[in-house]
C-alpha cells in the first residue's frame, strides 16, 4: 500500500480537501486504484449532531456514515464509494480503545496515548486503506490521507505522532507527504508582495512535530512569482520541483490541471516508486479516458455564455459549505448541459412577513431573487426557523410553473403546501414543525428513537421503486427502464401514510415508494414543467463525470433543455 498524507499549516480551510482529491484524481488517471481517509481531530463520534452553520454539511455514505464534507470531495472526484470508517475522529478512536480496555484486551496494562491510541490510529488506517472502493472489488493501490485542521493544534497531536510512525511502518518508497500552506499577499491585490514567512514557519512547525514534508503546496490568490517559489524552496531546504503553486482558478475543477502542469505525477512517481506497480492495459486506458473527459469538462466551462440561475432557498445560507454537495451537484449538471451556473442564496426567513415589517429591503430582495430565478430548490434541514418562507417559495414555484426541486425537508414541505393550498387543509403540518396541528401530513417514522439525535435517523442507501402507472413521470424518464433506484437518505420524518390517498387524489402523485410501498420517496406533479420532491438526498451520489439524474433533470428543466437531455440519456442507455 502506498500512502500520501496531506497536512495543512498557517490557517485552516486553505484547500487541503481539493488538493487531496485532485492528487488522488491524477493518480487514478494513470490506472491506479485510489482510496482516501479523512482524519478529523474533534471529539465527536461523527458529524451527525453538528450544526451546518458551524461545520458545514453532514455528508452521508452508502452505509449510513455521517461525516465531514471533504469525504464528498473524494467520492465526487474519484468515483469511489467510501464507508463510515473512512472518516476517523478522536471520538471514534477513543471509543474503540476504551471498549477494548473494558473487555481486557490490554492485559492489565496502563492504557496511554502512546502507544495505545497512536497504534489504534495506525491499525485503523491500514485496515480501512485495504477496503475496496470501486466496482472492481479489488484492494486499492494508493491511500490519500487528509489530516484535518492545522499542524500544531492540540487535538491533532496523537494523529501527527501516529502518521509519523506510519511512515516507518509503510517503509521507504511507500509514503509521501504534501504540506499545504498559505502565501498571503500584502497589501492585498495587484502589486502586493507575496509573503513567504508564514510558509517557512509552517514547515518548521511540521518538522518539529515529527513530520518531514516531501512537497509543499502553496495556496495563493494569484499565481506565485518565480522568485517566491525559489525563496520557499531555498528557505525550506527543498528542490524547486518540491514546491507546488496552487493559485485561485475559475473553478476547483481546474486544480488537477494546475497540478498536472507542474508534473506532480512525476514527482509522486519518484517518491512512491509507482513504476513498480503492475497495471493492466485496460486500467491505464480507462484512466486516460477519465482524464480526457475531465479536461474537456473543465475547459468547457471557460467558454460558456448562457447562464441558468437557481434560487437555493434554505435556512443555512449564511455558510455556503452547509450545502456543498448540492451546489456541486448543480455544477455537475451545468457542465453536462453546457451552461453557466448562478446560485442565488436566499435565506428562507427573509421571505416571511415578519421580515417585511423589520427589514423590508431584505424581504423585497429575497422575493426578487426567487421570482427572477430560472428554478427554485428547497434543500434539507431541521427545525422550524424559515420553514414558512420555504412554503411560500414552493407556492410560487408550483403556481407560476417554475421548475422546482424539493429535497428531504423540501419534499415534505411541498406535501404540506399542497395539502394546505390545494386540498384546503389549513392546519396541515408536521409533527416536527407544527406539533399542535390536528392534521399532520408529515410524521415521525415509527422506528425513530425520539430521545436521541446522533445516529437515530434513516441513514444511507435505500431502494426507491417507481410505481405502476407513473410512466409519464419526467424524473422516471431520466432513469430509463430501471424499475428501482438506490439513493442515500438522512431523515427521521416521513409522509403520513394515512393521508397519501387523499393527497394523490388531488393531483400530487407519489411516483416513487420504498420496497414495501409504505414510505413515500418521490412526489411529482404531472401538469408542471418540473415539480419534484425527493425524500432522499440526490446530491450525495452526484459525481463530476456522472451527475445525479434527479438534480440534472431539475437543472435541465430550468435551462429549457430537459427534452434534449432526456433523449440523450435514453440514447446512451
Amino acid at each position: 500500500m502506498k500512502y500520501v498524507l496531506v497536512s495543512g499549516g498557517v490557517i485552516s480551510g486553505v484547500g487541503k480537501g481539493i488538493i487531496a482529491s485532485s492528487t488522488g484524481l491524477l493518480l487514478k488517471t494513470i490506472g491506479l486504484r485510489v482510496t482516501s481517509i479523512k482524519i478529523d481531530p474533534y471529539i465527536n463520534i461523527d458529524a451527525g449532531t453538528m450544526s451546518p452553520i458551524e461545520h458545514g454539511e453532514v455528508y452521508v455514505t452508502d452505509d449510513g456514515g455521517e461525516m465531514d464534507l471533504d469525504l464528498g470531495n473524494y467520492e465526487r472526484y474519484l468515483l469511489t464509494t467510501l464507508t463510515r470508517d473512512h472518516n476517523i475522529t478522536t471520538g471514534k478512536i477513543y471509543q474503540h480503545v476504551i471498549e477494548r480496555e473494558r473487555i481486557g484486551q490490554y492485559l492489565g496494562k496502563t492504557v496511554q496515548v502512546v502507544p495505545h491510541i497512536t497504534n489504534a490510529i495506525q491499525d485503523w488506517i491500514e485496515r480501512v486503506a485495504k477496503i475496496p472502493v470501486d466496482d472492481s472489488g479489488a484492494e486499492p493501490d494508493v491511500c490519500i490521507i487528509e489530516l484535518g485542521g492545522t499542524v500544531g493544534d492540540i487535538e491533532s497531536a496523537p494523529f501527527i505522532h501516529a502518521v509519523s510512525q506510519l511512515q516507518r511502518r509503510a517503509g521507504r518508497g511507500n509514503y509521501a507527504q504534501i504540506h499545504v500552506s498559505y502565501v498571503p499577499v500584502l497589501p492585498p491585490g495587484p502589486g502586493g508582495e507575496q509573503k513567504t514567512k508564514p510558509t517557512q514557519r509552517a514547515v518548521s512547525d511540521v518538522r518539529s512535530a515529527g513530520l518531514n514534508p516531501d512537497l509543499i503546496a502553496c495556496r495563493c490568490e494569484q499565481p506565485l512569482e518565480k522568485s517566491t517559489i525559489e525563496k520557499i524552496a531555498n528557505m525550506c531546504q527543498m528542490d524547486r520541483k518540491q514546491v507546488i503553486a496552487v493559485h485561485n482558478v475559475s473553478t476547483t475543477y481546474h486544480v488537477p490541471l494546475l497540478l498536472e502542469r507542474q508534473k506532480l505525477l512525476n514527482t509522486l512517481s519518484d517518491l512512491l516508486d509507482l513504476t513498480s506497480v503492475q497495471l493492466p492495459t485496460q486500467r491505464i486506458e480507462q484512466g486516460g479516458k477519465m482524464w480526457k473527459n475531465w479536461v474537456d469538462l473543465a475547459h468547457s466551462q471557460d467558454h460558456l455564455r448562457d447562464t441558468v440561475s437557481i434560487a437555493l432557498v434554505g435556512k443555512y445560507t449564511s455558510l455556503h459549505d452547509a450545502y456543498t454537495s448540492l451546489s456541486k451537484a448543480f455544477e455537475h449538471s451545468a457542465m453536462h448541459c453546457r451552461k453557466k451556473l448562478k446560485i442565488i442564496w436566499v435565506d428562507s426567513s427573509h421571505l416571511e412577513d415578519e421580515t417585511l415589517e423589520g427589514a423590508p429591503a431584505e424581504f423585497h430582495k429575497a422575493w426578487h431573487d426567487v421570482c427572477t430565478a430560472d428554478g427554485v430548490c428547497v434543500p434539507g434541514g431541521f427545525g422550524t426557523r424559515g420553514t414558512l418562507g420555504m412554503i411560500k417559495a414552493i407556492t410560487w414555484a408550483r403556481t407560476k410553473k417554475v421548475p422546482y426541486l424539493g429535497i428531504c425537508l423540501g419534499m415534505q414541505l411541498a406535501v404540506i403546501e399542497y395539502a394546505r393550498n390545494v386540498l384546503g387543509i389549513e392546519d396541515a403540518g408536521s409533527e416536527e414543525l407544527h406539533p399542535n396541528a390536528k392534521n399532520h401530513a408529515i410524521v415521525y417514522m415509527p422506528e425513530v428513537d425520539k430521545t436521541k439525535l446522533g445516529g437515530t435517523m434513516r441513514l444511507g442507501k435505500h431502494p426507491c421503486i417507481f410505481q405502476p402507472g407513473t410512466e409519464w413521470s419526467r424524473l422516471r424518464a431520466l432513469y430509463g427502464s430501471a424499475p428501482q433506484i438506490l439513493e442515500r437518505h438522512r431523515h427521521r420524518y416521513e409522509v403520513n401514510p394515512e393521508m397519501v390517498d387523499q393527497i394523490e387524489a388531488a393531483g400530487l402523485s407519489f411516483v416513487g415508494k420504498d420496497v414495501k410501498g409504505e414510505r413515500m420517496e418521490i412526489v411529482e406533479i404531472r401538469d408542471h414543467p418540473w415539480f419534484v420532491g425527493a425524500q432522499y438526498h440526490p446530491e450525495y451520489l452526484s459525481r463530476v463525470l456522472q451527475p445525479s439524474k434527479t438534480v440534472l433533470g431539475f437543472f435541465a428543466a430550468a435551462a429549457g433543455c430537459l427534452d434534449e437531455v432526456t433523449q440523450t440519456i435514453s440514447k446512451d442507455a
